[in-house]
């Protein structure tokens, strides 16, 4: 049984799935390792221009498994400390590898998104879930720091500090209408229509500019890491000379309004 399935259920758009339902996806090395391979591997596919990212079952991931942690690969001589380290790399490589990916990464946010799990869906460029979907910071819970994988930098910059710090500090559940109310969801559809939803966001950004989507997604993670405003404005305007003087896609979209058509971008 393969942990992490990859799909292209239309042109321009792969659907990443952590396969593993029966322990709600939970973050085993057996899952995590083929996971960012696979957000690797995608990455490099240039017919793929959207990724979208979603759980299979009723649960979009749980966080470690308490139960069967799975096979970590490479540890023979090591001690329990380099061990605990190489295992925490890994899994916050997964994290990272959807951030370093040129396509947006889009989460179809099913159900529970618990803990790593939580962490996980941060790692996503856009959340949309269904009604099922909750978010649950269960380091707190389980007598550790909520703090882990980034969640503490991610959290703050969603929904804002003192959300964040109320949502890591107690431990409660955020139900999805509380998510979509926060900005931690960009909005909530009925768990049947979750995936096509992500295919029409997905659809209308392939009807960009390739260079125009990526350069703009590096932009905004670029701006949370930004020393000041004036700084970041220097980095977006290179980048907006960058794409309008090496392609022709601003006079693409000037005819093709003229000619009452969509444009077409070539780059």
């Amino acid at each position: 049984m393969s942990f992490v399935l990859v799909d292209k259920p239309r042109p321009g758009v792969s659907l990443i799935t952590l396969n593993r339902p029966e322990r709600m996806n939970a973050m085993a090395f057996d899952v995590m390792i083929p996971f960012r391979e696979a957000l690797e591997e995608v990455s490099r596919d240039n017919e793929t221009r959207v990724v979208v990212v979603t759980g299979a079952g009723k649960g979009f991931c749980s966080g470690a498994d308490l139960e069967d942690s799975g096979v970590m690969p490479n540890i023979s001589g090591l001690t329990v400390t380099s061990i605990a380290r190489r295992a925490l790399e890994l899994l916050e490589d997964a994290v990272m590898a959807m951030r370093k990916m040129h396509q947006p990464v889009i989460g179809a946010i099913n159900g529970a998104a618990i803990g790593g799990g939580f962490c996980l869906s941060l790692g996503t460029d856009i959340r949309i879930g269904s009604p099922d979907a909750y978010f649950r910071a269960a380091g707190i819970n389980n007598g550790l720091t909520a703090s882990e994988l980034g969640i503490s930098y991610l959290l703050p910059r969603a929904v804002g500090s003192s959300r964040a710090f109320e949502i890591m500090l107690s431990g409660r559940d955020v139900e999805a209408t509380e998510a979509e109310r926060m900005g931690l969801l960009s909005r909530v559809v009925p768990a049947e229509d979750l995936l096509e939803e992500c295919y029409r966001l997905a659809d209308r950004i392939i009807a960009f500019s390739r260079v125009g989507v990526e350069i703009t997604k590096k932009m905004l993670w670029s701006s949370l890491d930004a020393s000041s405003l004036s700084a970041h404005m220097d980095h977006e305007g290179i980048s907006q000379l960058y794409v309008r003087l090496t392609t022709h896609n601003f006079e693409e979209a000037i005819k093709a309004r003229k000619d009452k058509r969509p444009p077409v971008f070539n780059d």
